[in-house]
């Protein structure tokens, strides 16, 4: 499950990369990196919580 977060973030985050390059509808490329940090903060909190 978490490289399957991990890839999933990866992928948001050169969308919002390229997006920002391109001049993209700004909306969207902020909307994918809200949720590209949303996944990668649930990721890193569920890494914690097994290693408990």
């Amino acid at each position: 499950m978490s490289n399957l977060l991990r890839t999933i973030v990866s992928i948001l985050f050169v969308l919002w990369i390229i997006g920002f390059i391109t001049k993209f509808t700004g909306s969207f490329i902020h909307l994918l990196l809200v949720l590209a940090v949303i996944l990668f903060a649930y990721d890193v909190i569920m890494r914690n919580r097994s290693d408990i």
